[in-house]
């Protein structure tokens, strides 16, 4: 039997009066009544806002009741009402999708704003294939996850609940961004080249690659995007040059520019620090980059702030004393932390006010900075919003800004806003402690977190 049938159209099935803006629709035997404007929300492609412009008859839906009123509900409020909970979200989902309604369902489970970091805790397991523990992971705006394991990259789709698995020519993968829920840029320290992949069917859309001046082959360092390019970091096989790559996501992937592209001379290893990590700051319109390498004097490090239009560096910090072992910027902060090798403690420096020295102010003990035990090594850090989360060895910690009023401090530029942080531990005892903590991301409505030598994901939300 058809999902919908026509009957007479006064019988007590789907009717609507051309002057009324109330419609009633027969759901499996069950009557609803609606306005014109709810099924038109659902979108223009969707079955309820054909309904809801139609003059015909369609009498009955053969479908279930109970769920139409979950996605009823849902048209006419935005959110899932609290009575959804009973129902598995695969059901959901199928029932979604009939109706043509999936991104309205997936807007409402999984928008970024409702993310309450105070309240995450470890609520699910994914587990992987296979032996390998997590590289790389990367998410969508929604909670698309994508993990890198081994060869190996598993997709999640925004609901957790379908899984799939790709073989890559990748022996390891070390840099891993969701371009969309189906395409991810991948890259290896240890191979040359970046691909893009079709991650529903594995198979390589698209390699690129830079051409360095010693005609070798060129490994990827770090991957990032704004709206409109692919950020990569490349460094030559031989490990004597680097540079930043600048690809158009609106032109087939294009190369539009290159920017710091450095060479080694003699023993200067600073003078060719590549880039490994990469963050688009939408608010200055600038990409962050930062790398740094181990030597005999310690750890060392540098931090630019580039202007692609022009190839410049708008900023840059020198990291020398106690030098970031992760670091993260937040557009809604205004400011950029890393979490210090040496000391595991947690700095922040305002771009508002950012100088090439003495940028960073320290939200614990900055006593600890001068240590040089890297009792920071490994640690992880990621900004949502108006907070930071800090993987430190298995545990998380959260910094949220205190708002102060009328509260100012001297600067180099007059009285500054003085800003403080307060630290509060995440989520409940019981999910404290573990494995190191290797991934930080955020995703839709929630944080996934992986640690060293576990094959699985873990889901706070």
């Amino acid at each position: 039997m058809p999902p919908f049938g026509e009957s007479n159209p006064f019988s007590n099935g789907f009717h609507h009066d051309s002057h009324s803006n109330v419609v009633t629709i027969d759901v499996g035997g069950q009557i609803f009544q609606t306005t014109k404007q709810t099924l038109s929300s659902a979108g223009p492609k969707s079955l309820l806002s054909k309904i809801s412009s139609s003059d015909r008859s369609i009498p009955f839906i053969d479908r279930d009741p109970e769920l139409f009123s979950i996605l009823l509900s849902l048209l006419r409020t935005g959110n899932l009402p609290s009575k959804a909970k009973a129902f598995d979200i695969q059901d959901l989902i199928f029932e979604a999708q009939f109706y043509g309604i999936e991104s309205i369902l997936v807007n409402s489970q999984s928008n970024p704003s409702q993310i309450d970091a105070f309240n995450l805790e470890k609520s699910l397991i994914l587990p992987l294939n296979g032996r390998d523990s997590p590289s790389a992971i990367s998410t969508t705006l929604f909670g698309s996850l994508h993990v890198a394991h081994g060869s190996k990259v598993t997709s999640f789709d925004w609901s957790l609940r379908r899984k799939s698995t790709i073989l890559t020519q990748f022996t390891a993968i070390d840099s891993l961004l969701a371009l969309s829920p189906a395409v991810a840029a991948a890259g290896a320290t240890d191979f040359s080249g970046l691909q893009i992949i079709d991650l529903n069917n594995g198979i390589v859309k698209e390699s690129l690659d830079w051409v360095n001046v010693t005609k070798s082959g060129s490994t990827v360092q770090a991957i990032g995007a704004s709206d409109e390019h692919l950020f990569t970091s490349f460094e030559s096989s031989r490990r004597n040059s680097s540079c930043i790559m600048i690809y158009d996501l609106n032109d087939s992937l294009r190369p539009a520019y290159k920017i710091g592209h450095y060479e080694i001379f003699g023993a200067d290893l600073d003078s060719a620090i590549p880039a490994t990590k990469l963050q688009w700051i939408t608010s200055h319109n600038l990409l962050m980059a930062s790398g740094s390498h181990s030597g005999p004097a310690g750890v060392s490090g540098n931090i630019k702030f580039w202007d692609i239009r022009s190839g410049n560096v708008a900023w840059e910090l020198k990291e020398k004393t106690d030098c970031f072992s992760d670091i993260a910027v937040s557009d809604p902060l205004s400011a950029i932390f890393k979490v210090g090798i040496n000391s595991g403690e947690t700095y922040y420096a305002d771009l508002r006010y950012i100088q090439a020295e003495n940028s960073w102010t320290c939200l614990g003990d900055p006593r600890k900075g001068s240590s040089g035990k890297k009792g920071g090594l490994g640690s992880k850090v990621e900004t949502h919003g108006s907070q930071v989360v800090c993987g430190k060895g298995g545990n998380l910690e959260l910094w949220s800004e205190v708002l102060l009023v009328g509260s100012l401090r001297a600067g180099e530029k007059g009285l500054l806003q003085e800003r403080v942080f307060r630290k509060n531990m995440m989520g409940r005892a019981k999910d404290m402690g573990g494995n190191r903590i290797t991934n930080l991301r955020f995703g839709g409505n929630k944080l996934f977190v992986t640690r060293k030598d576990q094959q699985c994901v873990e889901v706070w939300m």
